[in-house]
């Protein structure tokens, strides 16, 4: 069918089918030519839906066709054609992706996280901007709108805590 075919009566002159019985006589046939086409058949039956959705929009104009069937099938598998063309599309993106291998954490870092997890937030929270992003005392109560003597007093037990359960031997931190 091409775009510019105008509706009208079919060559019998019956009038145009009803749109539940076109589906049922049509959907199955259209399906399992997209199924042989794609080699997929859930991915088959959702596009030959899609193209019964879009014909059922424009029924009352596609129902005067001599073969209405035609424009479904034509819908369909260009919907097909589309599905293809975005599927070798992410196929060759993903072939060019190069797979990095990053080692994991070190037992020490391990370690420290296991020991930073046992602490309250608000002290976590403390000693990881300080120790960890470099900031100051002042910096921190900024970010966490806190006064600085706060500040001081959750690093100060953060760290008495963290001490509690880490020791450290040579450049290794254990477990206390």
């Amino acid at each position: 069918m091409t775009p510019r075919q105008q509706a009208r009566p079919h060559r019998d002159g019956t009038a145009p089918v009803d749109f539940t019985e076109f589906y049922r006589a049509h959907f199955h046939r259209i399906a399992v030519q997209l199924y042989a086409y794609l080699g997929d058949h859930g991915e088959a039956q959702d596009l030959t839906q899609e193209a019964f959705c879009r014909a059922l929009e424009r029924w009352s104009r596609i129902a005067a066709y001599d073969d209405p069937s035609a424009f479904v099938r034509r819908v369909a598998w260009n919907l097909a054609t589309s599905r293809l063309r975005r599927m070798r599309t992410a196929v060759r993106h993903l072939a060019r992706q190069r797979e990095e291998h990053t080692p994991g954490p070190e037992p020490d870092r391990v370690v420290l996280l296991e020991a930073l997890a046992t602490l309250p937030a608000d002290q976590r929270r403390a000693i990881v901007l300080h120790h960890l992003a470099h900031l100051s005392v002042a910096e921190i109560a900024a970010q966490v709108g806190a006064p600085e003597g706060t500040v001081r007093s959750r690093l100060s037990r953060g760290r008495a805590a963290l001490a509690g359960h880490l020791t450290e031997t040579g450049s290794e931190l254990r477990r206390a």
